[in-house]
């Protein structure tokens, strides 16, 4: 199996601060890692260091064949890896001033010079995608949370990444818009999508995860299955971790 991200002996600090700590880990194609823990430890660090929007201090990550060098020393690299990697924020980052499809037709036309019908096109299918075809020439703040969330999903697959980034996509939605996001998640799970997925929910985790990783002050404390980490933790943080999240 093709291992589409690879880390080692990764280190990130802020300042002083020990943010991640000797990281060693592969995703491979098509699998679906999900990465838990506690607010700080360490999880939106690690997967924004998959695509270089952090910098790391030592250590060594390689993103679909592209080695990204510490303290942001290989560019090169890092623009294939852009170009490759798609990524979702808690917060949607939209244009307010560009329609839904013009949000999603931006990046192809930037940064791929996509042509514009053929980007058109592309926009409207990935809506359809996520559930929102109708929706694709209103403006962002005439759409709920969920719905802003599900565009900014197709903006991210309208650059045909080979990788999804994850970064609590959900943190920021009211209760009854979470499910609609996650479905969308799922669908993509379910159709190959390789997906690191930082999350508070337990049971998307639990569901649509091929592996579960506890990160604990930046260290990966224990990794496995999903029903083996949640069922079955070994290591006591992680047992604590999950005796305080999971409903019983």
């Amino acid at each position: 199996m093709t291992q589409i991200v690879k880390m080692k002996g990764m280190n990130k600090y802020f300042g002083k601060l020990h943010v991640l700590r000797d990281i060693d880990l592969t995703v491979e194609q098509g699998e679906v890692v999900v990465v838990i823990g506690a607010s700080g430890s360490g999880k939106s660090t690690l997967i924004r260091c998959a695509n270089g929007l952090e910098e790391f201090e030592s250590g060594r990550v390689e993103v679909h064949g592209h080695t990204l060098s510490p303290k942001g020393g290989n560019q090169q690299a890092l623009t294939a890896i852009r170009k490759e990697v798609g990524m979702v924020f808690q917060q949607f980052n939209l244009f307010p001033h560009l329609t839904v499809k013009q949000n999603i037709m931006l990046a192809p036309k930037k940064v791929k010079n996509t042509p514009k019908t053929v980007a058109n096109a592309t926009a409207e299918r990935l809506l359809d995608r996520v559930g929102i075809g109708s929706q694709a020439d209103k403006y962002p703040s005439h759409l709920s949370g969920g719905q802003q969330q599900r565009v900014a999903i197709a903006r991210a697959l309208a650059m045909e990444p080979g990788l999804m980034l994850f970064d609590e996509p959900t943190s920021a939605l009211d209760p009854e818009m979470i499910g609609e996001v996650l479905d969308v998640m799922r669908e993509l799970a379910k159709e190959g999508m390789t997906m690191m997925v930082v999350t508070h929910e337990m049971g998307f985790a639990r569901e649509v995860a091929d592996r579960v990783i506890y990160i604990h002050e930046g260290q990966i404390v224990e990794q496995g299955k999903p029903d083996d980490v949640f069922d079955n933790p070994r290591n006591e943080r992680t047992q604590a971790f999950l005796s305080r999240v999971l409903v019983r």
